[in-house]
């Protein structure tokens, strides 16, 4: 698991990259400043939870078991829901995505309170 979680946290971290890249270069000036900076928000998330995924993949050598797996799943699911509906939001204007972004959100924080878990239980 740990070098499931080590691999998408470098896929991840390399798709933050190229997402940031493309908001700086490929948006500016075709959606509004606003929307600009909603996905760069959701970029600079997207490159925190890859990130923590990578932690993921070294805390599972050392506290393997249930919570930190829960915890990378729980980042990737954030990122997807939270960044995604983010960059979504961004290219279409639709702001019911809004309602998404919040349950990636809460996948974050669930996410970290499992991989604080993980840790201090063992």
């Amino acid at each position: 698991m740990e070098r499931l979680f080590f691999v998408l946290g470098s896929i991840s971290a390399g798709a933050a990259v190229a997402l940031g890249a493309f908001a700086a270069h490929g948006l500016r000036g075709r959606v509004t400043p606003e929307l600009l900076t909603t996905f760069e928000v959701g970029a600079r998330y997207h490159m925190y939870h890859a990130l923590a995924l990578l932690v993921v993949g070294w805390a599972a050598t050392r506290w393997p078991g249930g919570t930190t797996t829960l915890a990378g799943w729980l980042f990737l699911a954030g990122t997807v829901l939270f960044s995604g509906s983010l960059y979504l939001l961004a290219l279409t204007g639709q702001r019911w995505l809004g309602a998404v972004t919040q349950l990636g959100g809460a996948a974050f924080i669930a996410g970290w309170l499992a991989l604080a878990w993980s840790a201090f239980s063992r």
